[in-house]
């Protein structure tokens, strides 16, 4: 018998869709293969149905492991290139007019459906002769299997609403060539099956890193049904045929609560190192470094030993395509010759507030260095001492000037390395120290990342074994904290989860009056979601959710917003002048038109028509 000598293995049908059945990973290229010519040989024990699913979870992967891209879709960081899975390089990941660049991404989303179909429809056909003992195993898969089609599932129809509904293996053109979108709420209910099977039939802790537990599908569900909530609340215009129904958002928001509650309370997870927040250390140094910062580099926020990572995307390895490639995005050319595409822009920094205070500070004033004083200016944007007293992930996130980072060049420690916008890579003297400062050109508004950066050798720019988080217990926390909030305002054990995740910051409680009211606890719990999760690709999907494009933007046909640097440079302007229009395209999808030009039953969503 053959062994699969090739990655990717692909068919294609006349919807245009493109369905994986291969896998990726090299330990799993060494393996029988797994289609229907070989049938009788497969699909006979728990290790051949483990197999296919290990499969399903490689190529599911990349749908999901740079999600990071999605920031640029809101305003606090820039995306200037995108790089790794095709998935997620065709995509526009800017503030506006983005609607119509993820054909492809349609298209590979489908390709994970088919995969998952694949070992659920297979693994089901054992299930009548496995023995006792077996089968809780094989149903176990299964659920993973479900879990993993449920958020594929999840993610089509934020983006595109209405979607084709697949549940079985593709054998032939004929059964795809003609089928049309199902209504959001029937996927959705389709969805929430599939999410429900998973919490019945996983274990309480997945068998290793990666693999999903009963935690894991729970908090998918209950965000499913916060999304569901939002939808009904806010309403979704641009999606044809939705009608929004309040009495359904009050009764997904209570369901969301329930399902975290659950999560929160059942399975004895913790926020990373108990949520505490560790060392700042001194300003310009980072020897020290926040606890915030540790979770998200290999060597520490990998083992997960607290529970904060409730299900996470492993690494496929060296040599595999399926490496992370963090440090390439995030990180500037000091750093193993990475390519900054990711960079935080000027407005996120205003959104750390102070340790002293627990309140925001005065907002920064952008300033150009050569002014006389400007380094010493009192809220100088160039002034380090402007950015004292700081909640404490503002340091373990971005750089500002004359801040620290380990310098890394052929898998060897160099030196460390000074940011100091728009002085790249030249010799500099700090304190009396000569050093050559941090190469990172691609930084356009003042800053540079720190967060998924690792600040020790041995690892090139794309060989990376991050394992990327698709779900952490303080997004949870945020999100019960929301839905209880939207049916019964804010409540004490809301608060506290929220006052939780701002410790990890060192920061106070909140203020009585962040909490005196439903839109008060609102604004807070947004808040927080700004500086927890930057760059984990939640933001854009909370704006469209939340409809509040037009809020943290502008209105239709307004002035469009400048996005500055620390200098006062304008960078670049957003929604000049747009119509109601192009913000309707930012909320809602095209249906890729190669799509429909092979399927005339697949209608398009009215904003682009």
């Amino acid at each position: 018998m053959k062994k699969i000598n090739i990655k990717l293995s692909i068919i294609s049908v006349v919807t245009g869709i493109i369905f994986f059945v291969g896998s990726c990973t090299e330990d799993l290229l060494d393996r029988p293969p797994t289609t229907e010519v070989f049938a009788d040989a497969f699909w006979k024990t728990e290790a051949d149905a483990t197999t296919a699913l290990l499969g399903a979870y490689s190529s599911v992967r990349p749908l999901f492991d740079r999600d990071y891209y999605f920031d640029g879709q809101g305003e606090y960081v820039r995306c200037s290139g995108a790089t790794g899975a095709v998935v997620h390089n065709t995509s526009s990941y800017v503030p506006v007019n983005y609607g119509n660049t993820a054909d492809k991404m349609f298209t590979q989303l489908y390709g994970g459906v088919h995969r998952t179909n694949y070992v659920i429809e297979n693994v089901r056909k054992m299930l009548p002769d496995a023995s006792a003992s077996s089968k809780p195993a094989l149903e176990a898969v299964i659920g993973e299997a479900c879990l993993l089609r449920g958020m594929i599932y999840f993610r089509l129809i934020s983006m595109w609403g209405d979607v084709p509904y697949i549940s079985k293996i593709i054998y032939a053109n004929s059964e795809v060539a003609s089928l049309a979108r199902m209504p959001i709420g029937q996927v959705k209910d389709s969805i929430m099956a599939d999410f429900t099977y998973a919490f019945e039939k996983l274990p309480v802790k997945g068998s290793a890193i990666g693999r999903a537990g009963k935690p894991a599908a729970l908090a998918f569900r209950g965000k499913l049904q916060l999304f569901w909530a939002c939808w009904n609340k806010f309403g979704w215009p641009e999606l044809d045929g939705f009608v929004p129904d309040q009495a359904a958002a009050t009764a997904a928001y209570t369901a969301a609560a329930a399902d975290f509650k659950a999560v929160i309370e059942n399975y004895g997870l913790n926020l990373f190192r108990s949520g505490e927040p560790g060392d700042w250390g001194t300003m310009g140094n980072a020897e020290i470094l926040p606890n915030y910062f540790y979770m998200f580099i290999p060597s520490t926020g990998n083992p997960n030993a607290d529970g904060e990572m409730i299900m996470v995307f492993t690494h496929g390895g060296t040599g595999t395509g399926q490496s992370e490639e963090l440090v390439r995005d995030f990180g500037g050319r000091s750093v193993e010759n990475s390519q900054c595409f990711m960079n935080p822009r000027y407005e996120i920094a205003d959104r750390y507030q102070l340790t002293t205070t627990g309140d925001f500070a005065p907002k920064l004033i952008p300033t150009n260095p050569s002014t006389a004083g400007a380094r010493t200016k009192l809220n100088s944007a160039v002034n380090p001492a402007s950015y004292a007293n700081r909640d404490y992930r503002m340091k373990s996130s971005i750089l500002w000037d004359y801040e620290m980072i380990q310098g890394i060049l052929n898998l060897q420690k160099t030196d460390w390395v000074p940011f100091i916008y728009k002085t790249w890579g030249v010799s500099v003297t700090i304190n009396g120290v000569k050093y050559i400062s941090y190469n990172t050109d691609r930084a356009t508004h003042g800053y540079t990342f720190r967060k998924f950066l690792r600040n020790y050798e041995g690892q090139d720019r794309s060989s990376g074994d991050y394992n990327f988080p698709v779900m952490r217990l303080a997004d949870v926390f945020l999100m019960y904290a929301e839905a209880t909030n939207e049916v019964n305002g804010p409540q004490a054990d809301a608060i506290a989860l929220v006052n939780r995740v701002r410790h990890r910051g060192n920061l106070p409680p909140l203020l009585p009056h962040m909490t005196a009211s439903k839109e008060a606890f609102f604004a807070a719990i947004e808040q927080e979601r700004i500086v927890e999760l930057l760059g984990e690709g939640q933001r854009a999907f909370d704006l469209r959710r939340w409809r509040a494009i037009e809020r943290v933007w502008c209105p239709p046909y307004g002035e469009g917003v400048w996005r500055i640097d620390t200098h006062g440079a304008n960078v670049t302007r957003y929604f000049q002048n747009l119509s109601e229009l192009s913000y309707q395209r930012c909320y809602i999808f095209a249906i890729p038109s190669g799509e429909r030009d092979r399927n005339p039953n697949l209608t398009q969503n009215t904003p682009w028509l």
